[in-house]
């Protein structure tokens, strides 16, 4: 059996390496994504696995399909980056990772709203003009005093919800299915009440027609002034523009973000400035907001789990059967 790796961080080559040899399966990797220039790579091969936030372009559907491929295996939990029409219409499989490891999103966000809670952006920008003062527009509150909001509570959301209820905090929850597993740490409530009531907000839902800008202008104007947003899922969740004017309009207090709607040519890359975007630059110079590039899952548990459990799909279904994380 022969796979092709795409889009190999340098951190995921061990473990590809290890699981080659383990299964005595030959693994060809390269760094690149899967594009109609890289597709060629799957002539001869059996399976592939990926991982890109870039959108997957049309011509590549047709091409897998007429090297032979009948799959596609991501190595991350959303999959917004394939078109499934397009993926059914070649007869290509396709996975996900749907769980790696949800603690590791789950207490990056949980540092993020920490970061933003005891304002360290803002006595960060002071003491680089030598102001070291303290003042009333930087007393913090403590967490087992506020409310906390999770939007999705699926593995991550519920992972983060526990964090949260752990540390004091009262945490309500919305989700349109009804998890009784999270029913110890959540009170569920409607997206309107954890809005309205929420100190922190933090998003966890996959990225889809019915959640693309599900936090814009009237979302923003529910929140308390006084309350932070938090996005460790996809940028596409939240409407940058009206992010931006709300932020500027002081209707929130900040925003912690591993993701954004545009990251795509600039996120895990080595960039200069010229490459990032008017919403990257913007947000960049808020001492209100914290920004990390797309990396809440990157710890060496999510990394090994998501190399193993990616080309472990990818094994089962070249050999004809079926796996749990097949989505179509």
């Amino acid at each position: 059996m022969k796979i092709i790796v795409y889009g190999e961080k340098e951190t995921e080559k061990g473990y590809v390496k290890t699981w080659a040899e383990a299964h005595h399966c030959e693994v060809e990797a390269t760094d690149k994504p899967l594009t109609p220039e890289t597709v060629g790579m799957t002539r001869g091969a059996d399976g592939i696995s990926i991982q890109q936030t870039g959108p997957l372009a049309n011509a590549v559907y047709a091409k897998l399909a007429e090297n032979g491929i009948k799959q596609i295996s991501s190595r991350t939990v959303g999959v917004d980056m394939i078109d499934l029409k397009a993926a059914k219409a070649n007869q290509l499989h396709v996975t996900n990772v749907p769980v790696y490891s949800p603690r590791a999103i789950a207490e990056m966000g949980v540092a993020h709203a920490f970061y933003l809670l005891r304002h360290i952006g803002d006595y960060q920008a002071r003491m680089a003009q030598n102001d070291f003062s303290w003042t009333k527009s930087t007393i913090s509150n403590e967490i087992y005093r506020l409310t906390v909001g999770v939007v999705g509570l699926g593995n991550i959301g519920g992972a983060t919800a526990q964090l949260y209820k752990a540390l004091g905090a009262n945490v309500l929850a919305y989700d349109v299915f009804h998890n009784v597993e999270y029913e110890p740490f959540v009170t569920y409530t409607d997206l309107d009440t954890v809005l309205r009531e929420s100190d922190i907000i933090s998003l966890h839902t996959p990225l889809l027609p019915a959640t693309k800008n599900m936090i814009g202008k009237a979302q923003f104007h529910e929140m308390k002034d006084t309350a932070f947003l938090i996005n460790m899922a996809r940028g596409g969740l939240v409407d940058s523009k009206a992010l931006i004017e709300a932020l500027e309009n002081h209707e929130i207090a900040g925003a912690g973000l591993d993701t954004l709607s545009d990251e795509a040519g600039y996120f895990g890359k080595d960039a200069n400035s010229a490459k990032t975007t008017p919403i990257y630059q913007k947000l960049a110079k808020m001492s209100n907001v914290l920004l990390t590039p797309h990396v809440a899952f990157f710890t060496e548990t999510s990394v090994k789990n998501m190399v193993d459990i990616s080309l472990d799909d990818v094994s089962t279904i070249v050999s004809g059967k079926r796996t749990r994380n097949m989505i179509c």
